[in-house]
């Protein structure tokens, strides 16, 4: 697939399905082309976010731990090769897709074996979902508008077979909302590991912030604005290149790690003339706070310009951040 050869009326129409938020009624990857096309533009983009949530795992000190791991509702494939690629081969036995869409499950299928010839690579069969079989790490990426409630019902099932689950979403206010929800009906079973920074409920979902949802932005590559095929591919699919908003949550029943006092930055700071405004969740709750950026120019600076995920360990008063450090180096 080169960027001439892209479907546009395929892209449309998924741009389309999209938005508009409605359920499927059935497989809509008809064709590999389809999702050649896909998984080289909107594909890619997902794969920007899942970046940006991998980023705050291993930022997290979390990793798996082995097991097979199963790519649920995969399209094109492209969670489980970027968690693949990250991870490495080593840690993991194998890696399974599925999909409604068998056209889709053999795309992803391909894409991953050519991609990592040594992983044990397999399309999941009917038996394989509904069966017994534990799972060492579930990928859910993107399904949450698409889904019937009867899917719900399976997706449930293969979480509890699961060790640990990565579920990524966009960042829009009804679909962060519905994976908080989710987040805190697993949480009996597992540890949360990110993004929240503490294992209580979720404080969006708590009465009084109904105005407000979990939600971040991935960075995306820099070259992508100096690349014609790219700002071509923005300006015809109608998209801006700079917003990558999604939401996720990561679970893990073997997890021990320590938040150690962290808190995470929901959204996007805003940024005033003489001070920073941002919405920090921690242990403590949820609460909007401020940085004057008298007091710390350079926080003010690196709060606007990183693009690494938004966690930090304040020194505060009250509202007021006077000092803020990451767990890892800002780039």
């Amino acid at each position: 697939m080169t960027w001439a050869e892209l479907d546009w009326p395929s892209l449309d129409r998924h741009r389309e399905q999209f938005l508009g938020g409605a359920a499927c009624d059935g497989p809509y990857w008809t064709t590999e082309a389809d999702l050649a096309s896909y998984d080289m533009t909107f594909g890619e983009r997902i794969g920007w976010k899942w970046d940006a949530v991998l980023d705050e795992l291993q930022i997290r000190g979390w990793a798996p731990r082995g097991g097979a791991v199963l790519d649920w509702g995969c399209g094109s494939g492209i969670a489980g090769r970027r968690v693949i690629g990250r991870f490495g081969l080593g840690s993991f036995e194998s890696l399974s897709v599925w999909d409604h869409s068998p056209v889709a499950a053999d795309f992803a299928h391909d894409m991953a074996a050519k991609e990592f010839p040594g992983l044990s690579v397999a399309a999941a069969t009917a038996g394989y979902i509904r069966g017994t079989e534990p799972i060492g790490l579930l990928l859910i990426s993107h399904v949450l508008n698409e889904l019937r409630p009867q899917a719900f019902d399976e997706l449930r099932a293969l979480v509890a077979r699961s060790r640990a689950v990565i579920w990524t979403e966009p960042g829009s206010r009804d679909t962060s909302r519905t994976l908080g929800s989710l987040r805190d009906e697993f949480a009996a079973q597992f540890s949360v590991v990110a993004p929240c920074t503490h294992g209580g409920p979720c404080p969006i979902l708590a009465p009084g912030n109904e105005r407000h949802w979990c939600h971040h932005f991935a960075a995306p590559p820099p070259g992508i604005f100096a690349d014609a095929n790219w700002v071509r591919f923005g300006r015809r699919a109608g998209i801006d290149l700079r917003s990558l908003p999604y939401a996720f949550m990561a679970l893990d029943r073997e997890w021990t790690g320590d938040a150690g006092g962290l808190s995470r930055v929901i959204g996007r700071p805003e940024h005033f003339k003489p001070y920073v405004r941002l919405l920090n969740c921690d242990k403590d709750g949820l609460a909007e706070m401020m940085v004057m950026k008298r007091d710390n120019p350079g926080l003010c600076r690196e709060l606007e310009r990183a693009r690494l995920p938004l966690v930090y360990k304040w020194e505060r008063t009250g509202a007021k951040i006077t000092a803020g450090a990451p767990p890892h180096p800002r780039s």
